[in-house]
């Protein structure tokens, strides 16, 4: 009548080597066969069996920023018998805006100014278009209002535009794909103590899916013409939005037992 065999979960053995290889049983008298010995693991081949031990978890966020640039141009112009009285009545308004942005502090590479010089019938017509470029969106609407009450009507200022420089966006794709592994390694890692193990190191960390899109206003805001919106709208509209969703795999430890001091 044969033993029952302990439950594995509690024994961990390991086959005893032979010297004779070719033979995995050990041959009596008699030409019957023994099993074959085995005995208890090692503390290091016990180890080396739970170092398997994996835990699977996924992870997502969403990120978004708001525009970091606004452009505004300017344009002015003047339609003159002579030649010399359209330019003069156009670089006379240059000069005033110029020292209006100097005196608010905003640096020159942020200006450029492009003029436009033609004859039209039997007069002459310059037109000079300045664009700015904002950094500070309170700073600008600002600017704008001042212009707008200070020069007469032949001044015309666009409504802003609003964007992103390439380093922002790419900034905000790096970030969600951070806070979604942070997230997984937080879900990982309560997963573990739930159970009474250890999170061990990484082995995979993949990002599955990623995507970006701009900010959408409401059915009845769109519907409105986009030079009507407001700037807090626009700002809106511009604000982009990036997503990032990623699969990581730790390695599982069990809980290390505490040393008893004598």
């Amino acid at each position: 009548m044969s033993l029952p065999q302990a439950s594995q979960s509690r024994v961990f053995v390991e086959l005893v080597p032979w010297v004779d290889r070719s033979r995995e049983n050990n041959v009596v008298s008699g030409g019957e066969t023994l099993p074959a010995l085995r005995r208890p693991l090692s503390s290091s081949a016990a180890q080396a069996q739970t170092a398997g031990r994996e835990v699977h978890v996924s992870g997502a966020a969403e990120v978004s920023a708001g525009p970091d640039r606004a452009q505004v141009a300017v344009r002015v112009s003047s339609t003159k018998e002579a030649a010399a009285e359209a330019k003069k009545s156009v670089c006379r308004r240059l000069d005033y805006i110029a020292q209006s942005l100097q005196q608010q502090g905003l640096p020159a590479e942020n200006v450029t100014v492009t003029k436009d010089f033609r004859r039209v019938e039997n007069a002459y017509h310059m037109e000079a278009e300045v664009c700015i470029t904002f950094t500070e969106f309170g700073k600008m609407q600002n600017i704008c209002n001042f212009l707008v009450e200070k020069l007469d009507s032949s001044v015309v200022i666009s409504q802003p535009q609003f964007y992103h420089t390439p380093g922002s966006v790419e900034n905000l794709r790096r970030q969600a794909c951070l806070v979604a592994v942070e997230n997984a390694w937080r879900k990982a890692q309560e997963v573990c103590n739930l159970v009474g193990q250890t999170l061990g190191k990484p082995l995979l960390i993949k990002e599955e899916e990623t995507k970006e899109w701009e900010g959408q206003i409401d059915d009845h805001q769109s519907s409105t013409l986009s030079s009507s919106l407001t700037v807090q709208q626009k700002i809106k509209s511009a604000t982009i939005h990036a997503a990032s969703k990623v699969f990581l795999t730790f390695e599982v430890k069990g809980k290390e037992k505490k040393k008893k001091h004598l």
